[in-house]
């Protein structure tokens, strides 16, 4: 796990965050999802969302990925703004084109795995580099090879989705988002739907990924992998960010009664020795 203290320097040396929110806002119909949220995320840090079901935390990192749009606010990826912005006062929308790149580089793994069932492993993972980057399919099934080598994998390349378990699943799912060579990754409470035996396959990669510099922003349940992991802990509820920080502090002494009552809550129940006081 990479030291807290780093990503503080990198924040405090004026590098320009990868992935920066300036006071987000969301709506569905009357549901106020996020309010006034901001962000930013540096290059190789690894920060974990916490919280309640309904805080937001996946909508969240949907707006991050475009794949909801926000009502107000901004997005900034590597400095620039994105999606839908204000500039010289008026509204601007990027054209469709410049979405899908910037979408290219932001992997997104979610609760379900949505593979291809038609395709093989190896198939679900070459899809995007052949048709979006169009790579060649040799080209393609080298690199394809190589993800599902880092996630353990190639004995299964040649199999089908219904020959693999849930675990083996999320873990093409997220060999997938790395064939893109993303610069993000965002994984959207990636071991909620698996039995509780496959987790820790899971999570393994998760860890590895984070050890290799990977920029990843984490919703999570697995406190235990939020503890070990993160350069920084935000808790959200309501749509609000409510705190964040590094986990040595929000683990064992949150600012907030909110965040100390959710944290004993949770750490009680998973049986977890250490509960805020």
């Amino acid at each position: 796990m990479k030291e807290a203290a780093e990503a503080a320097a990198l924040a405090g040396n004026g590098a320009e965050p990868i992935i920066r929110l300036d006071r987000i806002w969301k709506s569905f119909g009357r549901l106020e999802v996020l309010t006034d949220v901001s962000l930013s995320v540096q290059k190789g840090e690894v920060v974990c969302i916490i919280g309640p079901s309904g805080a937001g935390k996946s909508t969240l990192l949907r707006c991050i990925n475009h794949l909801e749009g926000v009502d107000d606010g901004s997005i900034h990826f590597e400095g620039r703004p994105v999606y839908r912005y204000t500039q010289d006062g008026r509204t601007v929308i990027d054209p469709d084109k410049r979405i899908e790149a910037i979408r290219a580089q932001i992997g997104m793994v979610f609760q379900s795995f949505n593979l291809f069932p038609h395709l093989t492993a190896l198939g679900n993972v070459i899809e995007a580099p052949v048709h979006v980057l169009r790579e060649s399919i040799a080209q393609a099934r080298e690199r394809g090879m190589a993800v599902l080598r880092k996630v353990g994998l190639t004995d299964k390349a040649h199999s089908y989705p219904h020959q693999l378990s849930g675990g083996q699943q999320q873990r093409v799912a997220i060999a997938r988002a790395l064939a893109m060579n993303p610069k993000v990754m965002l994984f959207d409470e990636a071991t909620s739907a698996l039995d509780p035996e496959l987790v820790g396959d899971v999570l393994r990669v998760m860890r590895q990924l984070a050890g290799e510099g990977m920029t990843m922003v984490v919703v999570t349940h697995e406190m235990d992998f939020a503890r070990e992991v993160a350069d920084r802990v935000v808790f959200m509820e309501q749509g609000c960010i409510v705190e964040e920080g590094p986990p040595s502090v929000v683990f064992t002494a949150p600012r907030s009664p909110r965040t100390r009552q959710f944290l004993h809550s949770v750490l009680t129940r998973n049986g977890g020795a250490e509960t805020p006081p």
